[in-house]
C-alpha cells in the first residue's frame, strides 16, 4: 500500500483540501517507511495541537513544483522571438532522465528504462497519447533519439503490465488512453528501418489483446452489440477497472459521489469518470447523459468513434506486419487481424454513420442510437484511413458548417464548461483533422484549419510568451476554460503539433 494514495492519512489529506491540487500530495514520496509514518499519524491525529499538514511536509518529499515553475518560467523570459524557437529551446526543459530501477521507495512513479519527455505544468510524468503528438514535434526538432526512447519506454510498459497506463504512476494503472503507441511505432519504423518493426511487433499484439481479451476471457472493453432487429456488432469503449474516485482527483470525485445514496450508483459514477479519463477527453458532452451536467456521466454506455478507428488501424497494421515478418512470429495470423478489421469497418458504418447528417457519430449502447454530439472524434476515420470518399466529404462539410472558428477546430459543437467541448481546441485533434483531410483530398480545408490554428497559437504565445495545453478558438484574444486545474503551460503537444504543422505548410510551399 502507499500511504499517499489510500488509506485514512490519504483520505485525510485529500478530504480537508490541505494542498488545493489533489494530484500534489499523490506524487508526494515518504521519507521513511509507509508503514511507520501511517501509525504515527493513527496514534497522533486527535491529539488537540495535531496539525495535518505540518505532519505531511515533515513526513514526504512534496513536489517541487516551485522549482519546476520557475525553470520554465525563466526559459520563458529568454528572447525567443516566435513560437518555433521557443518550443526547440523548451524541449530540454521538458526531458527527463531514465528512472529504471532508481526511484525513491514509496514514489507513485512507474520506473521507465529510457529517457523521456513530460508535457509539462502539473504533469510531471509521461502521459499515453500525449507522447505521440509530442513525437512529432522532437522528429521535426532533431530529437528522433528520444522518440526512439519514449516508444521503447511503451513497448516495456506493456511488458510489464500488459498495457500501457495512463501515465507512469502507480494511480493510473487501472486504465490506458487512446491507443497511439502503432503511430510512434510506425514513426519509428520509418525513420530508424523497418528492422524496428521486429521489435515493436509483439508489443503492439499484446496491447491489442488488452483491448479485445485478457487471458482468454473478453475484456469489459470489447462489447458486444445486440439491436431490436437481432444483428450482432461488437465494438469497443473506454472503461477503468476500479469504480473509486481517481486518487490525483479524490476531493472532486468524492464530492460529486456524495450526492449520490445509493452504493452500486455511485461507484458507476467513478467508474464512468475514471473511464473519461482514459479516452483523453476529460470531460466532455460526449460523454454526459444530459450533454451538460458532469453527475450525468456515463462513459461506458458509449461506442467511441475514435477508439474504434484507432483500433481499426491497430489490426490493420498487425495484419500487414505480422505477414511481413511471418517467419519470425508464425503464431501471429495475418487473416485473424483482417478479419477481425473487417468486422469492425462494417460494424462501425453501420452505427456511428449517419447518412442523414453526413457525419460520424457516437454510438449510445442503452438506447441504441447515435448520440447528438458533433465532435472532432469524426475525423478519426479520416486520419486512420477508415472513411470512404463520399463519408470524408460530408465530415469535411460538417466540419466547416459546425466546428470550425477563427482559431481552428473547436473539438464540439456543445459549451457546456467542460474543457473538452466548445470553444476550446486542442492540438492532437488539429492535427488529426488536418492530416485526415489531406489523405482524402480535401486540401483547402486543411489548409484553412492548419494556418488557423498556428496564428492562435502565435497571438497568444505573442501576448504571453509561452505555449498552453489548449486554446479558445472563438474568441483568439482570450485563454480557454474549463476542467478541474488551472490552464497549463508547457506543454508537450501544442509544442509538437505546432512544429509539425509548420513543417506541414513549409513543404506545401515547396
Amino acid at each position: 500500500m502507499k500511504i499517499q494514495t489510500e488509506g485514512p492519512l490519504f483520505e485525510a489529506v485529500q478530504g480537508n483540501r490541505i494542498f488545493e491540487d489533489s494530484k500534489f500530495f499523490v506524487d508526494a514520496v515518504p521519507r521513511k517507511n509507509g508503514q511507520l509514518i501511517l501509525e504515527k499519524y493513527l496514534s497522533n491525529k486527535d491529539r488537540n495541537d495535531f496539525d495535518l499538514k505540518a505532519f505531511v511536509e515533515e513526513h514526504f518529499n512534496l513536489p517541487d513544483h516551485k522549482a519546476e515553475s520557475e525553470e520554465e518560467k525563466e526559459h520563458q523570459l529568454l528572447s525567443h522571438p516566435d513560437c518555433e524557437s521557443h518550443i526547440r529551446a523548451l524541449w530540454p526543459v521538458l526531458f527527463r532522465k531514465a528512472r529504471d530501477g532508481k526511484l525513491d521507495a514509496g514514489s507513485t512513479l512507474l520506473a521507465l528504462p529510457q529517457p523521456y519527455v513530460v508535457p509539462g505544468g502539473r504533469f510531471r510524468e509521461i502521459y499515453y497519447w500525449d507522447s505521440y503528438f509530442t513525437a512529432l514535434g522532437l522528429m521535426e526538432s532533431g530529437h528522433e533519439d528520444m522518440v526512439l526512447n519514449m516508444t521503447r519506454n511503451f513497448a516495456s510498459l506493456i511488458s510489464t503490465f500488459g498495457h500501457i497506463p495512463n501515465g507512469n504512476r502507480t494511480y493510473y494503472l487501472s486504465r490506458s488512453q487512446p491507443p497511439f503507441f502503432v503511430f510512434m511505432a510506425e514513426l519509428c519504423a520509418e525513420h530508424f528501418g523497418k528492422e524496428l518493426k521486429k521489435e515493436f511487433l509483439p508489443a503492439l499484439a499484446k496491447e491489442y489483446h488488452f483491448w479485445t481479451d485478457k487471458q482468454g476471457e473478453p475484456s469489459r472493453r470489447f462489447v458486444s452489440i445486440s439491436l431490436p432487429d437481432n444483428k450482432f456488432y461488437q465494438l469497443n469503449r473506454y472503461w477503468d477497472d476500479k469504480p473509486a474516485p481517481r486518487e490525483e482527483s479524490w476531493f472532486e470525485d468524492a464530492e460529486l459521489g456524495e450526492k449520490i445514496a445509493d452504493t452500486a450508483e455511485r461507484e458507476k459514477l467513478y467508474r464512468n469518470i475514471r473511464a473519461a479519463c482514459e479516452s483523453g477527453w476529460d470531460f466532455t458532452s460526449r460523454w454526459l447523459g444530459d450533454y451538460k451536467t458532469l453527475a450525468s456521466i456515463r462513459t461506458t454506455d458509449i461506442i467511441p468513434a475514435d477508439l474504434n478507428a484507432l483500433l481499426y488501424k491497430l489490426e490493420k497494421t498487425l495484419a500487414a506486419w505480422s505477414l511481413e515478418l511471418q517467419e519470425d512470429f508464425p503464431n501471429l495470423k495475418p487473416d485473424f487481424y483482417e478479419e477481425r478489421a473487417a468486422i469492425r469497418l462494417a460494424a462501425f458504418n453501420t452505427l456511428m454513420w449517419s447518412p442523414e447528417e453526413g457525419f460520424f457519430f457516437d454510438y449510445d449502447l442503452s438506447n441504441h442510437q447515435k448520440t447528438a454530439v458533433w465532435s472532432l472524434a469524426a475525423v478519426y476515420p479520416l486520419f486512420t484511413g477508415m472513411a470512404n470518399a463520399e463519408q470524408a466529404a460530408g465530415v469535411a462539410e460538417g466540419l466547416k458548417a459546425k466546428l470550425l472558428y477563427d482559431g481552428g477546430l473547436a473539438s464540439t459543437s456543445l459549451e457546456t464548461g467542460q474543457q473538452w467541448d466548445f470553444p476550446n481546441g486542442w492540438a492532437p485533434l488539429q492535427w488529426l483533422a488536418v492530416k485526415g483531410l489531406q489523405k482524402y483530398g480535401h486540401n483547402e480545408l486543411a489548409a484553412e484549419i492548419r494556418d488557423r490554428w498556428l496564428r492562435a497559437n502565435d497571438i497568444i504565445f505573442g501576448k504571453s510568451k509561452k505555449m498552453v495545453e489548449k486554446y479558445n478558438v472563438a474568441d483568439t484574444s482570450g485563454n480557454a476554460g474549463g476542467g478541474e486545474y488551472p490552464l497549463q503551460d508547457g506543454f508537450g503537444w501544442s509544442n509538437g503539433v505546432y512544429l509539425a504543422l509548420s513543417a506541414d505548410k513549409k513543404s506545401s510551399f515547396s
